[in-house]
């Protein structure tokens, strides 16, 4: 393992920009910031959630951080175990700058699970062909190990040996997602990026496959970037929790200190829209004014101050820095310090 103070993943000063096409020649007209100077740090064996808006930029920075979009702007490093027969050794690797030749050996490190069980499996591939690419990608050709290596990771989610001559249709959503991420499993990552895992399962189905992440985390020792709009989730699975306005991390915090005590207005408004299941608790919700900006053309200053109730001059022309307000607690607003927020009502 590495050392606890020692990130397994560190994204700083992360852009990613969208050009704007326009006319027959297809100008240049402008970009669209979907993420703006990103910086987060994702510690080995923890579960680091991001949050947000749909829109916001959640997903674009976890596949930005794998390579499978192509990062602007900015530094994404990942410490690389390697074992000699001597020693363990940590190697940095800079995500960003490395060649595709040397990205396809890192993929073995850094996994995906892709939100939609339906779409992310190819419909012509048996269990068995969609779990064993990976290793075919990556030299395992003996047919024997293949399939013994098969059978271990369907076994590992849920799913029976059986199972593997068969296509995704002849599976629930539930068993899909468990398909997917025995593929995910495959090649021993370090890091998984988990994309909104849960969001198109029935509830008691989502449930047990947050179970099942939980308990893969503790067997392989495994580090989840969770990507996730749904709060009760996130406070279920996270051990710290990010929340993403218009491009950007406005607070970050511990999961429990996140609920107990937000610092940024945006994550109470946030909050307070979870639906509260007890009939004697008012429900306290905040209704944003105006639209979500445009990543196109964000807000000057602070990006959330044409929607918060808060806002004073200096946040429509200064754009607010990450401040410490708390032990591990960093919130991007002028008055992250001095604001009484209301904290969550989640059960």
């Amino acid at each position: 393992m590495l050392r606890n103070d020692l990130p397994l993943l560190e994204a700083r000063g992360l852009k990613k920009y969208f050009p704007i096409h326009r006319g027959i020649i297809g100008r240049v007209m402008g970009q669209i910031k979907a993420v703006d100077d990103v910086d987060l740090q994702i510690r080995p064996g923890e579960t680091y959630s991001l949050v947000g808006e749909s829109g916001c930029g959640k997903t674009t920075v976890g596949r930005t951080i794998l390579r499978l979009i192509e990062p602007t702007a900015g530094e994404i490093i990942f410490r690389r175990r390697i074992s000699t027969p001597t020693d363990r050794k940590i190697l940095e690797i800079n995500v960003a700058r490395i060649s595709k030749r040397q990205m396809k050996t890192l993929r073995r490190d850094m996994q995906i699970i892709y939100q939609d069980p339906y779409s992310s499996l190819n419909p012509r591939m048996t269990v068995r062909e969609i779990i064993g690419e990976p290793l075919l990608v990556h030299g395992v050709k003996d047919q024997r190990s293949l399939t013994g290596r098969v059978c271990e990771l369907l076994e590992a989610v849920g799913l029976k040996s059986e199972h593997m001559n068969r296509y995704p249709h002849e599976f629930s959503g539930g068993q899909r997602q468990r398909i997917g991420i025995a593929r995910a499993l495959a090649l021993h990552p370090q890091l998984i990026v988990a994309d909104e895992p849960v969001s198109s399962l029935d509830v008691s189905v989502q449930a047990q496959v947050l179970n099942l992440l939980e308990d893969l985390q503790k067997q392989f020792g495994l580090t989840y970037l969770f990507i996730s709009h749904d709060l009760s989730v996130v406070r279920h699975i996270s051990t710290r929790v990010a929340v993403m306005y218009l491009g950007c991390i406005v607070e970050s915090a511990p999961t429990e200190e996140l609920f107990k005590n937000p610092r940024h207005p945006y994550t109470e408004a946030l909050m307070s829209a979870v639906p509260v299941l007890d009939p004697d608790h008012p429900s306290g919700r905040i209704k944003l004014k105006g639209e979500i900006g445009n990543p196109a053309d964000p807000p000057s200053g602070c990006r959330f101050h044409p929607r918060c109730a808060y806002a004073q001059d200096i946040c429509r022309h200064e754009r607010p820095k990450a401040q410490t307000v708390g032990d591990e607690h960093s919130a991007a607003c002028c008055f992250a310090g001095s604001l009484n927020l209301q904290p969550a009502w989640i059960c």
